[in-house]
């Protein structure tokens, strides 16, 4: 009975443990480390701050240079309409289509422009409702295999050519989805704000001081011919800085993912860098990037496409840095006698899981995107090989594969990091709270009398 009496000699100490214990765990997630620490981070931090304000403010664009409109694709003057009227006539009175000369309708054009010639076509009456047309009608046929069908009372956009004559000056392009969409938006941002309280919220904001980042900042200084990658580094830093603090708060937490996130951007527009120019990519792919190059011949393409692999990485990289700072936190308040390898061990446990499940996640979401292209490659019964080597599919191997790299980098970056900073606490230089000190304060003492 000796032994087990033997143990409590040494708890008169003890009790401030017991009592700072249980109140670290009444605070929840807050966990602050010495002031020393505090102005460490600060030192590192507040410089890249600064920087990046520096940068906006250097590159700011002040608006979207103008340019004539060249009347093609998305570059055309656009007005809402609205189908008043829709009546079915023949596609041959409305000369909808013409067969072919030679009268050949073994090929698609030919076995399509015969049913189109023998259908029944869609004449629909149109009102323009907006700008200075406002009221005037004009007619729109549709033939029968047009994939949009329109339809009596739907809203639709048409665009306005001013250089046609009068009667084929406006064409729908589309349909009106305003409403649909704003409806769903305002689903989404009741759906997070009734799960994440004060923290959706503030998710809300920050998403939109990304949006206007995007918006304001990055697109309108590429407009003008500043470098693109220059300027995503410096939107995608304002964006980083924005989203963390305004989510997670200003703590050594949120300071040291903003780091981690900060060198696996850098890792990523390095390696995007070297393996664009080493493969040749020059991110003039289609027809949007090719009206961009024809608008703006100054614009860098390949240095646009890089741009868009360090944005498009951005939010990955903030879910995965976030996430394991705080499991390292955590680990730290349940275990304050961890050492740092230890914390790193077990952090890297469980970013094992998350690097699996985000490179997965992220490799399906540009395969998703890329489908339809995909899907042609298949008809054409291209070999692996041969669509790999395409620069469609290899510009999305490459943002596919460079941004994977970034996040898998960013889970032992990071959760290093982290173990350092919460374990080199330094309770005698003082902390901003003393539920902080007292586990650490603890634990050295514990390991003084070992």
């Amino acid at each position: 009975m000796t032994s087990p009496q033997s143990d409590p000699a040494p708890q008169p100490p003890q009790p401030p443990q017991g009592h700072a214990h249980g109140h670290t765990h009444s605070h929840g997630p807050a966990a602050p480390v010495s002031k020393h620490l505090r102005k460490v981070i600060a030192a590192v931090v507040i410089p890249f701050a600064t920087a990046v304000v520096v940068g906006l403010i250097a590159f700011w664009p002040g608006g979207a240079p103008d340019h004539e409109r060249t009347g093609v694709g998305f570059d055309r003057q656009t007005q809402d309409g609205k189908v008043v009227q829709v009546v079915k006539v023949d596609c041959a009175d409305v000369n909808a289509a013409q067969v072919p000369p030679t009268g050949d309708t073994s090929t698609p054009s030919g076995r399509e422009a015969v049913n189109e010639q023998e259908g029944e076509c869609a004449k629909a009456t149109v009102e323009v409702t907006s700008g200075n047309d406002k009221g005037r009608q004009f007619v729109e046929v549709v033939q029968p295999d047009a994939p949009r069908q329109l339809r009596e009372g739907q809203g639709v956009v048409v665009a306005y050519a001013p250089d046609a004559p009068r009667d084929l000056q406006y064409s729908v392009t589309d349909v009106n989805r305003k409403i649909p969409m704003t409806l769903l938006a305002a689903i989404f941002a009741l759906a997070v704000i009734a799960v994440g309280r004060l923290r959706g919220v503030m998710a809300l904001v920050a998403l939109a001081v990304s949006f206007a980042v995007l918006t304001l900042f990055i697109l309108p200084a590429i407009l003008q011919g500043s470098n693109p990658l220059v300027v995503a580094v410096i939107g995608a830093s304002a964006i980083m800085l924005a989203a963390l603090y305004m989510c997670h708060g200003v703590t050594a937490r949120t300071s040291v993912a903003v780091i981690g996130t900060l060198i696996s951007l850098l890792l990523i527009g390095l390696l995007g860098s070297l393996f664009i120019g080493w493969a040749d990519l020059s991110g003039n792919t289609d027809d949007n990037t090719g009206l961009i190059h024809g608008l703006y011949p100054d614009i860098d393409m390949s240095g646009l496409l890089l741009a868009g692999v360090i944005i498009g990485s951005l939010g990955v990289l903030d879910d995965v840095t976030v996430t394991q700072t705080s499991a390292v936190w955590e680990l730290h308040q349940a275990d304050p006698q961890m050492g740092w390898r230890g914390l790193y061990r077990a952090g890297i446990r469980i970013g094992r899981d998350h690097i699996a499940s985000v490179v997965n996640t992220l490799v399906l979401a540009y395969a998703g995107a890329a489908l339809p292209l995909l899907l042609l490659f298949s008809i054409a019964q291209s070999s692996v090989g041969t669509v790999a080597n395409s620069e469609l599919v290899a510009e999305e191997i490459v943002r596919t594969l460079v941004g994977s790299i970034g996040l898998v980098a960013s889970v032992p970056v990071t959760t290093v990091l982290a173990a350092l900073v919460v374990s080199a606490d330094r309770p005698g230089a003082g902390t901003s709270s003393s539920t902080a000190a007292a586990p650490a304060r603890t634990g050295r003492g514990r390991r003084r009398k070992a």
